[in-house]
């Protein structure tokens, strides 16, 4: 871009943010939309980075409540050959408690996930899982208060850590491939160069664009829809010269163009 073309670029900026000083409040926010959307993204970050760090939460407490759940169970006491020597009475009362707590702190989220699901008639795989976990939990308390059968502590236990740990890498996951997709979205631009028939370039909007428009695609910046004809360089005169071309042709940046 030459001097005279940055020089006239300032003007048209400062020109613009005047102009937008004197709008109505509705029409400023209108035009700041951009804005707008830039702060429900980081809303949403912040949405899925407290879901994050609460699975992780969950997960790690889970965890630790499972160590002794597993010393504890029977079929692990038996397997190990330690029953004498980690049994001691009223240890199904402490595996009750231990489990209670593992149930309700780290099974919260698929018993919460499965009203949801209810409620919105749909169940899914919350819903298996708070079944599962249910099902686990309250057929091992009823044995531990007299009806006959075998407890499943352990395996209620270990399964809320393998669930917490398989949504709280999902939820990594979704938050990655959501801040790519931001950083994507933020690079394509809202306005754009357009030149005139002496070569003078006027800042428009994109929707503003018409079939056969020459636009500037400024250093820096990526290309909005990819339809764009690219320029040609004429070294002889060291000047971009206009050159139409296929559509779907990539445009370097810094280069002029012909919308098709």
């Amino acid at each position: 871009m030459s001097r005279h073309e940055h020089g006239q670029h300032e003007d048209e900026q400062q020109e613009r943010a005047q102009q937008d000083h004197d709008r109505p409040d509705g029409e400023k926010h209108a035009h700041h939309g951009h804005d707008g959307h830039d702060g429900h993204g980081h809303q949403g970050h912040h949405d899925h980075g407290a879901m994050i760090a609460d699975f992780r939460r969950r997960f790690w407490v889970s965890v630790l409540l499972t160590v002794p759940i597993l010393l504890l169970s029977p079929l692990i006491q038996s397997f190990l050959g330690l029953t004498e020597v980690l049994g001691f009475a009223g240890d199904e009362y402490a595996l009750l408690a231990l489990s209670t707590a593992v149930f309700l702190y780290g099974g919260w989220p698929f018993l919460t996930g499965l009203l949801s699901e209810v409620r919105a008639g749909a169940p899914g795989m919350m819903t298996l899982i708070a079944l599962a976990i249910t099902v686990a939990y309250g057929y091992s308390a009823a044995v531990v208060l007299g009806l006959e059968g075998k407890v499943f502590f352990w395996e209620l236990a270990t399964l809320v850590d393998v669930m917490l740990l398989g949504h709280w890498v999902e939820m990594k996951s979704i938050m990655g491939a959501s801040s790519a997709l931001e950083s994507l979205v933020q690079m394509m631009p809202d306005r754009a160069l357009r030149l005139d028939a002496s070569g003078e370039t006027e800042e428009v909007p994109i929707s503003a664009l018409r079939s056969g428009d020459r636009v500037r695609v400024r250093p820096g910046e990526a290309g909005s829809s990819g339809r764009e004809g690219a320029g040609r360089r004429d070294h002889r005169r060291g000047q971009d010269q206009p050159e139409r071309v296929d559509a779907h042709r990539r445009v370097p940046a810094g280069r002029e163009g012909r919308r098709r």
